[in-house]
């Protein structure tokens, strides 16, 4: 069977024919509550299914909570240019976004980071 016979992009919105689940064995299709997610859904699948014991499908498992970027994609531009080809992107795609940082690309530290080492210099290291 070809790829293409089986993954299709064209405007079935994720449906699959009977035709093609025939020649599929356990297929599951998931998604987050709100369908946002598709990506981070996936990693959270997977953490759970690596301490799953497959003994029960009633497990009841434990897992850390959501993160900050668990229902949002994130991207960090380096350069105004890789940011503006993200918003073309982004407007050709459809999708909704914000910039957190307001265009600022700048890395600024903390007051409270260490800026000299704490470390005295060997007998012999000149600075």
């Amino acid at each position: 069977m070809r790829a293409k016979e089986f993954l299709t992009e064209d405007n079935s919105k994720g449906y699959i024919s009977k035709r093609y689940r025939y020649p599929t064995r356990g297929l599951h299709k998931f998604q987050d509550v709100e369908g946002r997610d598709r990506v981070y859904e996936l990693n959270r699948v997977m953490m759970a299914i690596a301490s799953a014991s497959g003994e029960s499908a009633n497990e009841q498992l434990e897992l850390d909570s959501e993160s900050w970027a668990g229902t949002n994609n994130v991207a960090f531009p380096y350069t105004e240019e890789e940011a503006n080809m993200l918003k073309a992107a982004y407007k050709a795609v459809g999708s909704e976004w914000e910039d957190i940082n307001s265009g600022d690309l700048e890395s600024i530290e903390l007051p409270s980071i260490n800026k000299e080492s704490p470390v005295k210099p060997f007998k012999g290291y000149k600075r």
